[in-house]
């Protein structure tokens, strides 16, 4: 499939963590044909196993987490309004005026109002609402409403991507389905590479509400190496340089404790001989992403982070340039090869 027509069907499909599985069937009908075995796990995550040319027994893990951030009905009110609450880190000062999709017995749309301008005070008009204060207007009235919608239902915000000029895209989830996006063009390059390790790549689940996917697969996979990816702060004009990354300029590579220095300074080194553009990123603690419960696995495990640019994180017009997203995958790919023939007790020690 092509990848822009890819990344649209990842982005539309629904996955509010904790409740995947939409998504989940898109990432499998699609890695299937690149993968020897695709199975999921007790907490939900995709695992999706690629053999290695020799049988050594070593592994290395990929993880890009599937759910997205959304919201939850919690009450219907007298009029038939729904209220809600968030599902992960949503900002909610995007929310006034959305369109929604309740997933309810069926899938029911509806839109979170406004009071209009006009009857507004300038004090209403100059304040930002709360989401409490919010609710959402699906045109029915309360006992209609509780025929087709229950408390606890999931709510995602009704998206269709946008494409941007050159191969630019805007969208909900691109964090993190532009990661999903990576692990499969890594596979599909791994199809013309020998490779001595077995690859996993892992689409997890709950990243947003605590990485605790990442927790049970990582586990349960006991890798040598684990790489997370993810999305880091695309450059704004308002935003300082030392907190974001270049838009363009491929991947960055995370460095800081979170991280094994040699399996940073292995990603740098094969992307410099492959000449695939990337940046350094600094984490002076834990980086927030799933290359955290990988690293404090078990007995540890020996991680990296690649993170691509995205802008306007956690609404739903979240931007990426495809570019990034090839030449992350392309690296992944170079990185796995790279480590075909190496002792890996002399590579990982410190």
């Amino acid at each position: 499939m092509e990848l822009r027509e890819l990344m649209q069907k990842l982005s539309e499909a629904s996955g509010v963590s904790g409740y995947e599985s939409e998504v989940a069937e898109v990432i499998k009908a699609n890695f299937q044909d690149y993968t020897d075995n695709i199975k999921k796990d007790n907490l939900g995550n995709l695992i999706c196993f690629k053999k290695g040319k020799k049988n050594n027994g070593n592994k290395i893990m990929l993880a890009a987490h599937m759910d997205e951030i959304g919201l939850m009905v919690k009450d219907i009110d007298e009029k038939g309004y729904v209220q809600f609450t968030n599902i992960g880190g949503i900002d909610q000062r995007t929310l006034l005026c959305q369109e929604v999709i309740i997933h309810g017995k069926e899938k029911i749309y509806g839109i979170i109002g406004a009071k209009p301008p006009h009857l507004s005070t300038d004090e209403e008009r100059n304040k930002a609402l709360k989401m409490e204060d919010l609710v959402i207007d699906i045109g029915l009235n309360k006992d209609e409403t509780n025929k087709v919608i229950r408390i606890g239902d999931i709510i995602t915000i009704k998206r269709r991507v946008t494409h941007l000029l050159n191969d630019w895209m805007a969208g909900k989830a691109l964090d993190d389905r532009a990661g999903i996006l990576a692990l499969y063009i890594c596979l599909k390059e791994l199809d013309n590479i020998n490779h001595d390790m077995d690859v996993y790549c892992v689409a997890t689940v709950q990243e947003e509400v605590g990485t605790r996917g990442a927790i049970t697969s990582t586990y349960g996979i006991n890798p040598d190496v684990g790489i997370a990816i993810d999305v880091g702060f695309g450059k704004t004009p308002e935003l300082n340089k030392f907190d974001t990354i270049e838009m363009m300029k491929g991947p960055a590579i995370t460095m800081g404790p979170n991280i094994h220095p040699k399996i940073f300074e292995k990603l740098r080194e094969v992307a410099k001989n492959n000449y695939i553009d990337y940046q350094v990123d600094v984490a002076p603690g834990r980086t927030g992403t799933d290359a955290w419960p990988m690293q404090v696995s078990r007995e540890g495990v020996a991680t990296g982070l690649l993170s691509i640019p995205l802008r306007y994180m956690h609404t739903s017009v979240e931007t990426i340039s495809l570019s990034d997203i090839e030449k992350t995958g392309k690296l992944l790919a170079r990185f796995i090869a790279s480590l075909n023939g190496i002792d890996m007790e002399e590579l990982l020690c410190y």
